[in-house]
């Protein structure tokens, strides 16, 4: 069971961890502690009521439903272009949607965490050229 803590009082990951059923609480710390490993300069907030990355722009997110644990890619036109990758789980959108204590499929996550941070230093690099 969770701690059923108003969307309003969630202001850390903690927070949003915490308020979250027990069956999903150990997949959401190894899809926080993968994404700090891995961009360890990204900033962890609490944005659109789950937990999201910034990298010079939104990088990815994640969090729960009832059924699964979820990572936000953020990119539409990451999730179209990596469709045949994505077989074998359920993508919504921009979306993917893991089952609460399955194993996670850590290279996939880390192409897309990948992806996400060069078309961030690309945005940004646009942005300065037209400054």
């Amino acid at each position: 069971m969770s701690n059923q803590k108003s969307p309003a009082s969630i202001k850390t990951a903690d927070d949003y961890v915490a308020s979250q059923p027990l069956e999903h609480q150990a997949t959401l710390e190894q899809l926080r502690a993968f994404i700090k490993e891995t961009v360890p300069e990204a900033e962890e907030m609490i944005s659109y009521q789950v937990i999201c990355y910034k990298y010079i722009y939104s990088l990815v997110g994640i969090g729960a439903t009832r059924q699964f644990c979820s990572f936000y890619t953020m990119s539409s036109s990451l999730a179209k272009a990596m469709k045949s990758e994505l077989s074998g789980i359920k993508v919504s959108g921009t979306t993917l949607h893991f089952p609460p204590n399955e194993p996670l499929p850590f290279s996939l996550i880390n192409r897309i965490i990948q992806i996400r941070m060069q078309e961030n230093e690309a945005k940004a690099m646009l942005k300065k050229k037209k400054k």
